[in-house]
């Protein structure tokens, strides 16, 4: 069974393929995102990005987030989910600029189509 601090370390560390691959196994197993369970995870960061996971694929879903979710504040820097970002100065700015907002919410950046094809 696949836990949403998986997801998150997987996209903390920037291995979009584990990450794809966690995803859909994750999705298969959560059939209603609502019912979720919260991470269980003490590393503050892992829980932001799980929770902002989880809200990135309810909303593609056109589902509510889990209720656990809105509790879970922002990470303190910001944190590029794509490597690159850091060093190519335009995908950081397309990042910053049209990172999907459950992510930006929580100052994490990605593309605007991070995750779209799981």
């Amino acid at each position: 069974m696949v836990r949403t601090e998986q997801l998150a370390q997987a996209a903390l560390s920037g291995d979009a393929l584990s990450l794809r691959s966690l995803t859909q196994d994750w999705l298969r197993e959560n059939p209603r995102l609502t019912e979720s369970a919260p991470p269980e995870a003490s590393d503050a960061t892992i829980v932001a990005i799980a929770a902002a996971l989880v809200e990135l694929l309810a909303q593609r879903r056109n589902e509510p987030a889990p209720d656990w979710t809105r509790s879970i504040g922002p990470v303190p820097s910001p944190i590029y989910l794509l490597k690159s970002a850091i060093t190519m100065p335009r995908l950081r700015h397309l990042c910053e600029t049209e990172s999907p907002l459950p992510l930006r919410r929580r100052n994490l950046f990605a593309p605007p189509t991070f995750l779209e094809f799981v």
